[in-house]
């Protein structure tokens, strides 16, 4: 069996196919801090064998949970003579620029941890001033009497040259064996020295956490005779062994969303849709990408903690481009100062959750507001709903204050929470020049598909796509990955003077980097696929597009046609190309895939029962344009394929409902994936 198990902040998911292609999934509760208890509980529930597992992929929030609560390790960094303060200085580009008050990110290693070493290369990585071991070792001696666990290493045009951090790696390995070490060249070789810096503290800081963490794990799955392949999700869309995630943990800083966004892109292509919106609700936020062509979109200008109040801390490694909103099935409606009607970015969680749940929740949430308009029904929780209690919530803390009804009050909350999704959605699509009416959209996670089909509409996207398992469906994108490693590095050119001897030499290193690492982790070089893209930009331009760039010698025909595609690509961009001025590369990119054979998913059982025998109830549903409506209830498990459904209408699962609305339709497909025409010309 193949098997993913993906680990969210509520529930681990478990999703394993077969030979013969038939899908099984799980849930159990998310056990912090020991989560390799809830994995195991997932795979007991889903009555799994552990000699049964051929391979194993796993999703996991461990990485980005010890940087958002600051659980890493005491980290130590050596750095360039005179650069000590890159980390502190950061950029000026702070996001809210008229805010007085506005305080520059705390760096994750204080100024006394930050030792300067003389050495110094230029920017084409030749050597100005040799490397001191004498002051390592000093600085090695003070990071130990200060008691750091880990050291980084960041010294200036690394990226050219790693010569120094090389040599400094191997003196911290002999005076000083047990500490994690990270240098620069070994995360990224990308120029920016502040970002550089920042990725490789954050490498450095959880990499004695990753190394516990993925110990255990396969200690546990050990003792069960899971001794199949082992794999973890990175943020490339890809996967990476298990002793490689341990020495490069920051890719797995968004290893279970971007499973769902590779999902997408998997599923668009088996049922004929190439452009995708991957859309994902989850409890607390709302996440989305757009898929063009097939391909998923690989960004490294990314951060943590980043909104329009705060820089964060950016992560110079590839990661799937994703927008997020703070609004979930958990986020809390509220009153701001000026009285206006807000939701999110708060939430309430699992613990104690919404209103609906009995926990002790007492602010009204998308959940309660979805329950009230008849959207979600109190039978198809897993706990006892108290309804007047939601009715209340809503009533005390929202309606009185406008002076509506309580049904009034709840569709407020889902129209701005839908208004902030949609924003979101916007910002991946119309934004960036693309028509959505050219693209479906793939509603995935518990509230995906409550909301998709009203998104989708106001978007002008003409189709969704609620998967199989919508609300595990992040895991069952790992199903379907292979391995990936990205290579980058910098190679600022002008194309109009280019070498083409020494741009083809360098993606020949690039290529022989990739095999090697490869052939350590035992795959064939026939099972390497190469893909190449030149970060391009404008002379004078400060940013970048990324450029597909043939595979293959490169010619000057070859060049001609990869600066055309710049041009076309900017203009989708930024709306403006400029044909006549002259054009360089900044960045190659080399992304080698390493194939692994996919499972095949199988399509569902012919049945003989009707649409009408699929139906569980008719109730009251309230909607935005036509009020109350008597809406048609029905059980996904009992849709066949080829099944048609007019809304209004709803369509339950334990996990998770499909809202359809008046005019729209929805039908069956082969493999069980619900496909709503949402009525968009």
């Amino acid at each position: 069996m193949r098997v993913a198990t993906d680990i969210g902040g509520t529930f681990t998911d478990l999703v394993c196919v077969d030979d013969n292609g038939k899908v099984r999934v799980a849930k159990a509760d998310t056990t912090p801090p020991n989560f390799e208890q809830g994995v195991m509980d997932v795979i007991v529930k889903a009555e799994l064998d552990g000699e049964q597992i051929g391979t194993f992929i796993h999703g996991t929030t461990v990485i980005i949970n010890a940087l958002t609560e600051r659980n890493g390790v005491k980290t130590g960094l050596i750095t360039t003579k005179g650069f000590r303060d890159v980390l502190e200085i950061a950029r000026g580009n702070r996001p809210d620029l008229f805010n007085v008050r506005y305080q520059k990110p705390t760096p994750f290693v204080p100024r006394a941890l930050r030792l300067e070493v003389e050495e110094r290369l230029n920017q084409k990585g030749e050597v100005i001033t040799t490397l001191s071991t004498v002051d390592v070792e000093n600085a090695v001696e003070k990071l130990r009497k200060e008691g750091v666990e880990a050291i980084a290493v960041c010294y200036l045009h690394a990226y050219a040259n790693p010569q120094h951090e090389k040599q400094t790696v191997e003196l911290i390995k002999q005076m000083w064996p047990e500490v994690a070490v990270t240098a620069s060249y070994e995360v990224t070789k990308e120029w920016r020295e502040y970002e550089r810096t920042n990725t490789a503290v954050l490498n450095s800081y959880v990499k004695p956490v990753a190394e516990r963490y993925v110990n255990k794990l396969n200690e546990e799955l050990l003792k069960i005779n899971a001794t199949g392949q082992k794999y973890i999700m990175q943020s490339n869309a890809g996967t990476t062994t298990f002793e490689q995630s341990k020495q490069s943990p920051i890719h797995m800083v968004e290893s279970g969303p971007v499973a769902g966004v590779f999902g997408a892109a998997i599923l668009g292509k088996m049922i004929g849709y190439e452009n995708v919106i991957a859309f994902d609700i989850g409890g607390t936020t709302a996440k989305c990408s757009l898929i063009d062509g097939g391909e998923v979109t690989v960004t490294t200008d990314y951060r943590i903690e980043w909104d329009d109040r705060h820089a964060g801390y950016p992560i110079k490694v590839p990661v799937v481009d994703i927008v997020e909103v703070g609004n979930g099935g958990g986020s809390i409606a509220w009153i701001d100062q000026a009285g206006a009607l807000k939701v999110g970015p708060k939430s309430a969680g699992a613990l104690p959750g919404p209103v609906a749940y009995g926990r002790g929740g007492t602010e009204p949430t998308t959940t309660d507001a979805n329950l009230v308009t008849g959207r979600l029904s109190p039978k198809n929780f897993s706990m006892s709903v108290q309804l007047d209690s939601v009715r209340s919530s809503i009533e005390d803390k929202i309606a009185q204050k406008f002076g509506v009804s309580v049904e009034e009050a709840a569709l407020g909350i889902i129209r701005i929470a839908n208004s902030n999704m949609l924003n979101a959605l916007k910002l991946i699509s119309v934004r960036r020049g693309y028509d959505p009416r050219d693209f479906a959209m793939v509603a995935f996670g518990g509230g995906g598909a409550m909301h998709a089909a009203f998104l989708a509409k106001e978007l002008g996207v003409t189709k969704v796509v609620v998967p199989v398992g919508a609300s595990v469906f992040s895991a069952w994108g790992m199903l379907m990955t292979d391995l990936r490693h990205d290579y980058l590095q910098t190679f600022i050119r002008r194309t109009s003077d280019l070498d083409l001897s020494e741009l083809n030499g360098a993606w020949k290193v690039l290529e022989q980097q990739a095999i090697e690492q490869y052939q350590a982790e035992d795959i064939a070089q026939g099972q390497i696929v190469f893909n190449r893209y030149a970060d391009m930009r404008y002379l004078g331009q400060e940013h970048t597009v990324k450029v597909p760039i043939p595979s293959g010698v490169l010619t000057d025909e070859l060049l001609a046609k990869a600066n055309a595609a710049f041009h076309a690509i900017h203009e989708q961009n930024y709306t403006f190309k400029l044909e006549n001025n002259p054009t360089e590369i900044v960045n190659l990119h080399l992304v080698a895939f390493g194939k692994v054979t996919q499972p095949e998913i199988a399509e569902l059982e012919p049945v003989t029962h009707t649409v009408d025998q699929a139906v569980l109830e008719t109730r009251p549903v309230y909607f935005e344009e036509d009020g109350w409506l008597d809406t048609t209830v029905f059980d996904r498990e009992r849709l066949g394929a080829g099944f048609s459904i007019e809304g209004p209408a709803i369509v339950e699962e334990p996990s998770t409902s499909t809202l359809v609305y008046p005019g729209q339709k929805l039908t069956v497909d082969k493999y069980g994936n619900l496909i709503i025409d949402t009525g968009v010309q």
